[in-house]
């Protein structure tokens, strides 16, 4: 027993974080002495659907099959897909038999995590959005919240392990608790601490919404801190009524007294439909529960031949499947023996080859790859 319920890190590459019928399945077939050479495919869905996902998790599922006696074909990390199969494995089944169920939960939590990040990136692209969701998952999972935050798009984290792990900075300014610490009415006294405390490299955003009325506390922050970057408005729903006005008249009373060269950053429950409300006027965004709470993705792993032999169960496409995006960029699926669409570019390419990984995995690279594939295929968020 540990004191937090996590799975050590070796228990999981040695296959022990398994569903209990992949461990009767090894029984089984080794009492039969079976261990059939196979292809099987991760997918979603069989066919394109018209809905559009960014692939994320690559990197750790990798490293789970590494050393197993397999080759892996897969869409790069970053690549939006639309239906068919993402990965394909090849080998003896017995190699990665009591591995589906940690390769597909490597899979699913950042897939949908990336694509609801992906969708807040383009509600503002112009604007600074940022990943504030860590504390509504497991701690365990920040790194993997954070590595999906940035592969969607985003422009820093929050989380000071998870971004340590991805070898990148979190970054970040004030809760409301330390306005609070200061006791009532000395919101200033706060600012000020904040403003000699910190390095100079973070920047000077000053949270003012504890207390007082918005433009007020915020032009109280001006005056008490010199050379104010910007002001964070984080007032709750419950109280905040019409918050694009807010903001608005904020713009608009700061403007007013010359203080144009204070943006304005907004965070509290943010999502894609809100963000584009407020793009005129916030310059910043927060974005946090949106991204954590996305539904994993629902991928399968199945076996779609077996020995050579076209197999499947019922409702999957058997053979080993290939995948393009044609020149319109649209997604095609088709059997991997068969010629692709004219001009098409395949998508599953080699990941792991007899155990070995022969791709690299860099954060930047897929960012681009995301935010480029979403203008090729016209990628939107469900409300547009």
């Amino acid at each position: 027993m540990t004191a937090f319920d996590i799975v050590p890190p070796a228990r999981i590459a040695a296959g022990d974080c398994t569903d209990a019928y992949f461990d009767r399945t090894v029984e089984a077939l080794e009492h039969a002495g079976q261990n059939p050479h196979v292809v099987a495919e991760v997918t979603a869905s069989q066919f394109p659907r018209g809905d559009w996902n960014l692939f994320a998790g690559v990197k750790d599922a990798a490293h789970l099959l590494e050393g197993r006696a397999v080759d892996v074909d897969a869409l790069r990390e970053g690549q939006l897909f639309d239906g068919g199969p993402v990965m394909r494995i090849e080998g003896p089944y017995l190699e990665f038999c009591r591995l589906e169920t940690a390769f597909l939960g490597f899979l699913s939590h950042p897939t949908a995590m990336a694509t609801a990040g992906l969708e807040t990136r383009l509600a503002a692209p112009e604007s600074l959005v940022l990943s504030f969701g860590t504390r509504h998952v497991h701690p365990s999972l920040a790194a993997m919240v954070e590595r999906s935050a940035l592969i969607a798009g985003l422009d820093g984290v929050s989380n000071v392990a998870g971004a340590e792990q991805l070898g990148r900075e979190a970054g970040g300014t004030m809760p409301h608790a330390l306005i609070i610490a200061f006791g009532r009415n000395n919101q200033e006294q706060a600012w000020r601490a904040f403003d000699e405390a910190v390095g100079t490299d973070v920047p000077r955003v000053a949270l003012c919404d504890t207390y007082s009325d918005e433009v007020e506390e915020s032009l109280r922050a001006i005056e008490a801190v010199d050379n104010l970057d910007s002001v964070r408005i984080d007032t709750t729903s419950s109280r905040r009524g019409d918050f694009e006005h807010i903001l608005k008249e904020l713009r608009w009373k700061l403007d007013a007294r010359g203080h144009e060269d204070i943006d304005i950053f907004a965070s509290g429950g943010m999502n894609p439909d809100s963000i584009r409300e407020l793009g005129g006027v916030a310059d910043g965004f927060g974005v946090g529960s949106y991204m954590t709470d996305a539904d994993p993705m629902d991928f399968a792993l199945d076996i779609v031949e077996r020995e050579g032999e076209l197999v499947a169960k019922r409702g999957k496409l058997d053979g080993k499947k290939a995948v393009y995006r044609t020149p319109d960029g649209s997604h095609h699926i088709g059997l991997a023996s068969q010629d692709g669409p004219e001009d098409g570019e395949a998508l599953l390419e080699p990941l792991i080859r007899d155990g070995e990984i022969v791709r690299e995995f860099d954060i930047d690279e897929a960012r681009e790859r995301a935010l480029a594939d979403a203008e090729r295929v016209g990628f939107a968020s469900p409300s547009e």
